[in-house]
C-alpha cells in the first residue's frame, strides 16, 4: 500500500495498464507532451510512445469518433474529454455511436472504451468545466457511468473500467484530485461496479452520494454526531451500474434519507434514487427524503460558486429536517 491523492492513483493505473495491456490507447486534449492539465497522464508519453499516446486537436467529437473507430480495429481507447462540460460537442458521438455499437452490430464488436473526464465545482473554473451532467449520460442505455470517492476507488474502478469490453464514463472529481488521499494498493487492484461502499455507520439517517460529494457527507456525519444524530453515509461508486440493494437495506436500516448531489436539481440522479426508494423501499420510511443538490440556474461565475456547490452546512440542515419529522 502507498499512500497517494487520487490524480495520483489515476496516473498509476494508467501506467499499469498500458504495461499490462499493449492494446490500450491514451489520447486528448494535452495529454501527452504536457501529461494533462492535471498531470494525470504525465509520463505516459515517455514511457509508451507517440503511438500510443496522442495529443488530439480541441475537437472533442474528434476524440470520441476516433475512440469508436480505435475499439471497432482492437484497441482499447482510454480519450480523456478534458472537463465534463466539453463534453456537449461529443454528444452526438458518445450517445449515437459508443453506448450503441454493440447493440447496433448485434455484438460483433466490443466497445472497451473508458472516457475519462473531471467535473464538479469547488476550484473556480470558467463557464463549461465545473458541470455535474452524469444524470444527461445516466440516461444513455449502454452506457457505463463510474464516480470515484476515494484515492483507493480511483484506482479499482478505472482498472475494471479499462477491462470492460463496454464503453464507461469515467468521472473524476477536480477537488477530489489533490484534496483526496489514502492507501491504494500498488499491485492488483479492481473494484466491481455496481456496488456501493458504506464510507461510515450509522442508524438515524442514511446519506446516499456518490464523487466529492460523499467526503462532504462523511465531514456532516462527524459534525452531527457530536449532536447525537448517528448518519450512514453511502457512496454509491457507480450509477449505472445501480446498487439497489445497497440503497433498499440502508433505507430499511434508518428510515430516514438524504440524497446528495452536485448538479441542479431538477432531474438531477438525485431523482433516480429517490424513485428506486418509493418503489423499493416505500414502507421502511419514517420521514421524506430530503434532497441537497445545485440549483436550477447556469453554473455560476466564480465567486458565487460557494453558493451554487452543496457543502456541509445544507447538508446538516437537511438531516437536520430528516429527524425532526415525526415517525
Amino acid at each position: 500500500m502507498t499512500q497517494m491523492n487520487m490524480v495520483e492513483a489515476i496516473n498509476h493505473t494508467l501506467h499499469q495498464e498500458m504495461a499490462r495491456d499493449d492494446r490500450v490507447m491514451v489520447f486528448g486534449e494535452d495529454v501527452a507532451l504536457n501529461g494533462g492539465v492535471f498531470r494525470a497522464t504525465e509520463g505516459l508519453l515517455d514511457s509508451y510512445g507517440s503511438g500510443r499516446v496522442v495529443d488530439t486537436p480541441l475537437a472533442e467529437a474528434v476524440i470520441a469518433g476516433t475512440a469508436v473507430g480505435l475499439a471497432a480495429a482492437g484497441m482499447v481507447p482510454v480519450p480523456e474529454i478534458q472537463f465534463l462540460g466539453f463534453s456537449y460537442q461529443a454528444f452526438h458521438q458518445i450517445a449515437g455511436q459508443i453506448a450503441r455499437l454493440r447493440y447496433r452490430t448485434r455484438g460483433r464488436f466490443d466497445v472497451p472504451i473508458t472516457i475519462r473526464s473531471p467535473f464538479g465545482g469547488g476550484v473556480r473554473t470558467p463557464e463549461l468545466h465545473s458541470e455535474s451532467l452524469e444524470a444527461q449520460y445516466a440516461n444513455i442505455p449502454g452506457l457505463k457511468i463510474v464516480l470515484p470517492a476515494s484515492a483507493a476507488d480511483a484506482k479499482g474502478l478505472l482498472t475494471t473500467a479499462i477491462r470492460d469490453p463496454n464503453p464507461v464514463l469515467f468521472l473524476e472529481p477536480l477537488r477530489g484530485y489533490r484534496m483526496i488521499k489514502g492507501e491504494v494498493p500498488e499491485g492488483e487492484h479492481t473494484v466491481p461496479f455496481g456496488r456501493a461502499r458504506t464510507v461510515s455507520e450509522g442508524t438515524d439517517v442514511v446519506i446516499i452520494t456518490w464523487s466529492f460529494q460523499v467526503e462532504l457527507s462523511r465531514r456532516a456525519a462527524v459534525q452531527l454526531a457530536e449532536e447525537g444524530i448517528s448518519v450512514r453515509v453511502v457512496d454509491l461508486r457507480t450509477l449505472v451500474p445501480l446498487d439497489t440493494d445497497a440503497i433498499v437495506e440502508a433505507v430499511e436500516a434508518c428510515g430516514r434519507v438524504v440524497v446528495v448531489q452536485e448538479a441542479p436539481e431538477t432531474n438531477g440522479f438525485a431523482s433516480e434514487i429517490i424513485a428506486t426508494i418509493n418503489d423499493q423501499a416505500f414502507y421502511s420510511l419514517e420521514a421524506p427524503v430530503q434532497r441537497v443538490s445545485g440549483y436550477d440556474t447556469p453554473y455560476p461565475v466564480g465567486m458565487l460558486e460557494d453558493h451554487f456547490v452543496p457543502d456541509v452546512d445544507r447538508i446538516v440542515a437537511a438531516v437536520r429536517r430528516a429527524v425532526e419529522v415525526e415517525a
